[in-house]
């Protein structure tokens, strides 16, 4: 079983659906589970309203992109046995532990004002991961040392009071499109870009896709060839047209000899990929007791999963009733 979140940190873009969660509604296993990590956004400053807004649109999207809905669930909605778990393992995470954390010792060490959530949060992702018993989870390279903090607190809870956490494995997921800002291809396409002009998002009108891909960065060379290195704008553009397709990039750079007509075949498969996605999620944040009827169902299942875990871990380290 596998489990895995995003962060409603930003509108969902394109990266976010070719990347991830594309592959989490046709390659996901029964078991598996997803969820928006809406208590990871809360670190650094932030509006209530947007994350609130941002979180109901999140769920809605994963759901219209085909991730059955009984594997969905939005963090916070299990705020009470999250917060108790994290608690627990926060006294048997060494303050040493935390601070090495790459993301702490880059974005906080040191700066005036940081919030402490900021050196806590690898402990609740710990929590995330623990309390629904995954035994992998799927993380690039600057999430594979939370994992592998999560693994060294189940070993020593287990060690310590009792065996009740699944120690879990830090998995690569398979390689997925590399969606690149389309104004800036040396950079990640983002949901907390300040310029969106280079960002699709999942529920961008057509015309605006269009537009945006239409103003994408090339390059002065001559002909469309696969090369990210040395054209890595072009590159960017074949990368997510193969994504749209389930091809390779450089097998579909062989149809184009103008950078024109690749951007026209880029646009329109970004539309009519993400078209299905925008109308039922649409239909679905029109229908707010709808995707709060999943919501709910949702939270039930997933505290329900982790119940005995947490009423275990309480028990064995001296606490609770």
């Amino acid at each position: 079983m596998r489990i895995s979140g995003i962060t409603p940190s930003g509108h969902t873009h394109l990266g976010n659906h070719l990347g991830a969660i594309q592959r989490w509604a046709t390659d996901g296993g029964p078991d598996d589970l997803y969820f928006v990590s809406d208590l990871h956004a809360m670190t650094t400053t932030h509006n209530p309203g947007k994350l609130r807004g941002r979180t109901s649109e999140m769920l809605a999207i994963l759901v219209a992109a085909g991730i059955p809905a009984e594997r969905v669930f939005v963090q916070s909605d299990l705020s009470r046995e999250l917060g108790a778990l994290t608690w627990i393992l926060e006294c048997t995470c060494s303050y040493g532990e935390a601070a090495r954390m790459i993301q702490f010792k880059e974005k906080g060490s040191g700066q005036p004002g940081v919030r402490l959530s900021l050196l806590t949060y690898p402990v609740l992702m710990a929590a995330d991961i623990l309390l629904q018993g995954a035994a992998e989870v799927p993380v690039g390279e600057d999430q594979n040392q939370h994992v592998e903090l999560a693994r060294a607190l189940a070993r020593r809870f287990n060690g310590t009071y009792g065996e009740v956490f699944t120690v879990p494995r830090p998995v690569l997921p398979p390689t997925g499109a590399r969606v690149r800002d389309l104004s800036d291809p040396a950079r990640k396409m983002s949901k907390s870009a300040r310029d969106a002009a280079g960002v699709v998002f999942v529920l961008d009108e057509p015309d605006l896709i269009r537009r945006k891909v239409r103003r994408a960065v090339t390059d002065g060379f001559t002909g469309v060839e696969y090369a990210p290195e040395e054209r890595p704008g072009v590159a960017n553009l074949l990368e997510i047209l193969a994504g749209c397709r389930g091809e390779r990039p450089a097998d579909v750079a062989a149809e184009f000899s103008s950078y024109g007509a690749l951007k026209e075949a880029v646009a329109e498969a970004v539309v009519e990929t993400l078209r299905p996605i925008r109308e039922r999620t649409l239909e679905l944040l029109a229908d707010p007791a709808e995707l709060a009827r999943i919501r709910k169902e949702g939270a039930s299942r997933a505290a329900e999963r982790g119940e005995h875990r947490l009423t275990s871990a309480m028990r064995l380290i001296g606490a609770g009733m």
